[in-house]
């Protein structure tokens, strides 16, 4: 029986298949090292990097929730200067692509980390984690038009660099965002950050998280993200990236079906360290029970098959 083919394309970007960690649940890979082969993947993704180092948010962070987490990390980071020392040099000798995840406070400020690794080298894809609140007013980049179009503007003006842009499901109509962000200068979409969510302690009588609100993943928002992206897919022609409540093979071959050109796994990190080799495996066998050479052709056949019933 022939072997299939997993790798995928991203526009310029080329991955050898279409699974990798998502952003702020694998930090920069070394910890999950001990457990596979971090060859494996199709992209190593960082927990986002700031200009300078960051705290983060005061504890309790992180509340178990059914079906998932609710998380209030507050974006901690060693800063660029220990990032292009440390971390940049393991990512790079890996043998996948490295994407590397950015955050700021500003335009300006996601455009000077830009330049920085622009002309740092052996970085294949920045990824701009817009779900950050700028500085002066704390709107989220993410959720407004103007500030994400900012970003994006800044960020394509300093670099050539692919730019994917990693859009926030707390808005009132996604699809305008990705059309705003394709029309700016993004290569590619990341769909989607984490819910806006909360959580009662009913002993105290008070919320369990130090900054009361946090973001809500894990397979509960999978249904949610698998619309999202089934809409942003047929709307935009930008290659999606999944993100959300992908647990497994069979996780990831819904959102390939649905049109994502590949897939981040994030909470699932956190409860199985072997959740990303275990689900290229199972897109793997997926390929070879149901039939496809390539997994390039189940990308989006939900929703081409879906438009042939009508």
């Amino acid at each position: 029986m022939n072997e299939p083919d997993l790798s995928v394309s991203l526009g310029r970007l080329r991955l050898k298949n279409p699974v990798m960690p998502a952003s702020g649940t694998f930090n920069f890979g070394k910890e999950y090292a001990e457990y596979f082969d971090l060859n494996q993947m199709g992209a190593v993704v960082n927990k986002s990097v700031m200009l300078q180092p960051r705290q983060g948010n005061a504890p309790p962070r992180i509340v178990e929730t059914p079906c998932g987490m609710l998380s209030s990390i507050g974006l901690p980071s060693q800063g660029i200067e220990e990032f292009l020392t440390v971390q940049l040099p393991f990512m790079r000798a890996l043998e996948c692509a490295a994407i590397v995840s950015v955050s700021g406070t500003s335009a300006e400020e996601f455009g000077e980390l830009v330049s920085v690794l622009d002309r740092a080298g052996g970085v294949d894809a920045l990824e701009l984690n817009l779900s950050c609140p700028n500085f002066v007013d704390k709107v989220i980049f993410a959720t407004d038009c103007g500030l994400m179009a900012e970003v994006l503007q800044e960020c394509r003006r300093r670099t050539s660099l692919p730019l994917i842009a990693k859009l926030s499901p707390n808005v009132t109509d996604i699809v305008q965002m990705a059309r705003l962000a394709e029309k700016h200068g993004a290569d590619m979409l990341c769909a989607v950050n984490t819910f806006t969510g909360m959580a009662i302690d009913v002993r105290t009588r008070r919320p369990v998280l130090g900054t009361v609100t946090g973001g809500l993943s894990g397979p509960a928002i999978k249904p949610i993200v698998l619309r999202m992206v089934w809409q942003i897919t047929q709307a935009v022609g930008l290659p999606v990236i999944a993100c959300g409540g992908i647990s497994n093979g069979t996780d990831a071959v819904e959102f390939l079906l649905a049109g994502a050109a590949a897939v981040q796994v994030g909470t699932a990190n956190f409860i199985n360290p072997l959740a990303i080799p275990e689900t290229i495996a199972g897109i793997r066998q997926y390929m070879l029970d149901s039939g496809p050479h390539s997994v390039t052709e189940i990308i989006g056949a939900a929703w081409r098959r879906s438009a042939a019933g009508r």
